[in-house]
């Protein structure tokens, strides 16, 4: 099934998260072009992460939470964690300290 404009948007967006850093769902959203999309993103996560080769436990939920429940979100943390990714004791991550913010790519148009 062909992607849709916004989805081919949103994959570039999730692809460009560094290593190390984490992005929200609205984020990606907005930054590929719709910022009330955020839950198209954590569908097209769930629908082509696996067959993409995405690095879907870079995206987290708004305010620095694992949004997946149970092995999911156990194994996204555990991901994260190997990245460098540090939780705070209440399980959420500091977007002040983990949050990717794009910038302008070599050769290429500013993503944000």
């Amino acid at each position: 099934m062909p992607l849709t404009p916004f989805s081919e948007r949103a994959i570039a967006v999730i692809r460009a998260i560094p290593e190390g850093r984490v992005a929200t769902y609205g984020q990606v959203a907005a930054l590929a072009g719709n910022r009330r999309a955020a839950r198209q993103v954590a569908r097209l996560l769930h629908s082509s992460s696996h067959a993409r080769l995405l690095p879907w436990q870079r995206v987290v939920g708004a305010g620095g939470r694992i949004s997946l429940p149970g092995a999911g979100g156990d194994r996204q943390r555990r991901l994260l964690e190997k990245e460098g990714v540090a939780f705070g004791p209440s399980g959420r991550i500091d977007l002040s300290v983990h949050q990717w913010l794009p910038g302008p790519e070599p050769g290429g148009p500013l993503l944000g």
